[in-house]
């Protein structure tokens, strides 16, 4: 057939195809905000997260991974968990801090650009495990997640919406600069050596998203940036002591006069 184009060439196009899908539904987020469909934009953050996941999947499983790709990656990234959780959540909740809301949205969007900058300049010498800084897709999701939680909070609980996003915002904005290690579920080894045993728990958290989504979404994503704040504050201090007593002691015992 004229004008097809080779097979080489078309499996390169698949992963970029994902991201701009990706890009898509955060731009589509953006005017649905515009347009107080909160929920929808919410949603469509949460899509955008989908596609963003796969389209680095698909280009590790073709071996079509790409500079081209990884710098059309972040910029759709940036619209997606930079631009449009921001404009969201101050459309949601923070019109009415004014200038504080205002400065807090702006925050939130830099420290998302320079997280993908600094993820860009460093992928290759960057730890496949683990994270440095909460990724912005994670960061986009918490906002979009409250949007999508908070008409289910108890009456009393709904006047402290407005303050919860305006420190949401200012908060994720510095973990996605800090250097706070987040897992990244990049090297599935451990599940795929344990298939049996991590698959209950897999069933278990997918039938509660089917019967509560947004609430447990929203359960999972604040859990995940706890799990950073705990690993990198409690457990990484104690496995360094237990790594320098293992060393004091192998350096006692290690030579033995004979």
């Amino acid at each position: 057939m004229d004008g097809a184009l080779p097979r080489n060439k078309s499996v390169y196009i698949l992963p970029n195809l994902f991201t701009t899908a990706s890009l898509l539904a955060g731009f589509l987020g953006l005017l649905w905000a515009a347009a107080g469909s909160y929920e929808s934009s919410a949603c469509a953050v949460f899509i955008s997260a989908i596609m963003d996941g796969l389209d680095g999947k698909v280009a590790r499983m073709t071996h079509t991974s790409s500079e081209f790709g990884v710098q059309y990656d972040s910029l759709a990234d940036l619209l997606a968990f930079g631009v449009t959780p921001s404009f969201l959540i101050f459309q949601y909740a923070l019109k009415d801090f004014n200038s504080i809301g205002t400065a807090a949205c702006f925050l939130f969007t830099v420290c998302a650009a320079l997280r993908l900058a600094r993820f860009n300049i460093s992928t290759a010498t960057a730890d496949k495990k683990f994270f440095t800084g909460l990724p912005s897709p994670a960061a986009g999701c918490t906002l979009a997640s409250i949007v999508l939680f908070a008409p289910s909070l108890p009456g009393f609980l709904l006047h402290g919406v407005k303050g919860l996003s305006l420190l949401c915002a200012v908060g994720l904005a510095f973990l996605m600069v800090s250097r706070i290690r987040y897992a990244s579920f990049k090297e599935l080894g451990f599940f795929k050596a344990r298939p049996f045993r991590t698959m209950i728990p897999a069933i278990l958290i997918i039938a509660l998203i089917v019967a509560q989504p947004k609430i447990v979404t929203g359960i999972l994503l604040f859990g995940y940036i706890f799990s950073g704040l705990v690993y990198t504050f409690f457990t990484l201090p104690k496995l360094a002591k237990l790594a320098n007593r293992i060393r004091r002691n192998t350096d006692t015992h290690g030579d033995h006069p004979y």
